[in-house]
């Protein structure tokens, strides 16, 4: 199985602390969000390689990280080639960049480069395995400006997805999805598919939201906390609960 770490976007709402640095190697306390997902990643016995996915602004950034990161694991940092957000690829496209580009042919698990979590990120690895089919990260969640902004879900009695819609107006239910999937080797060429049949590339669920109509996928509910590190606001929340973690 291989890692993908989504970090190909600007954040242009942290500037200034983005316009030099990129999200995922902000602080909290003395280590990076990238440090504290790749702690967890190290977790998973099956992966045994991470990509990191950047735009040609922050590659130098990445590359200089990777050559520090003592890890048991091989690091591979891309470069998709964009400059801003005019020409970005959008998250799918950056997925299907690292595929192509890492020449992976295997199992993959994907984490966005701005979330920070609190959960063993291999219970959600152990469901995987139990299910043996694609996986989503959820959580239920109360306030309706939440689900708005993000993914949202329907389950059935086994957490299979029966309905999903990225960032509706009305929500369906209070089970909201996070940026983390799960794909089998199977499924990669369906990313490949849904880019050329024209859809939307920008924000990674879209996918699953396309996906469950063809193919089987299953729902973990997380037991713990995660943030999406988008604004100045949630940056010092994190840094304020978690920074002598």
């Amino acid at each position: 199985m291989k890692a993908i770490v989504l970090s190909a976007g600007y954040a242009t709402r942290l500037y200034p602390l983005t316009k030099d640095t990129p999200k995922g190697l902000l602080p909290i306390g003395n280590k990076s969000i990238l440090d504290f997902i790749t702690d967890q990643i190290e977790t998973v016995p099956e992966i045994d390689e991470i990509f990191i996915i950047s735009n040609h602004k922050f590659f130098p950034n990445f590359s200089e990280w990777a050559k520090v990161r003592k890890t048991h694991l091989k690091i591979t940092v891309l470069d998709d080639g964009t400059t801003d957000d005019s020409n970005k690829l959008g998250a799918i496209g950056d997925i299907w960049f690292t595929i192509q580009n890492g020449n992976i042919d295997e199992d993959v698990l994907i984490v966005a480069g701005d979330n920070f979590f609190t959960f063993p990120l291999n219970d959600y690895l152990e469901f995987y395995r139990k299910k043996q089919c694609d996986t989503i990260l959820v959580s239920e969640l109360d306030r309706l400006e939440d689900l708005r902004r993000m993914g949202n879900a329907i389950l059935d009695a086994e957490d299979k997805v029966i309905g999903m819609e990225e960032k509706p107006q009305e929500p369906k239910s209070n089970c909201a999805v996070f940026a983390s999937y799960i794909y089998k080797q199977e499924t990669l060429p369906l990313i490949k598919q849904y880019l050329e049949e024209g859809n939307n590339p920008d924000a990674p669920g879209f996918f699953p939201s396309w996906l469950y109509q063809r193919k089987p996928i299953y729902a973990y509910k997380f037991v713990g906390e995660c943030y999406d590190i988008g604004t100045h606001e949630s940056y010092r929340e994190v840094c304020e609960k978690f920074g002598n973690s």
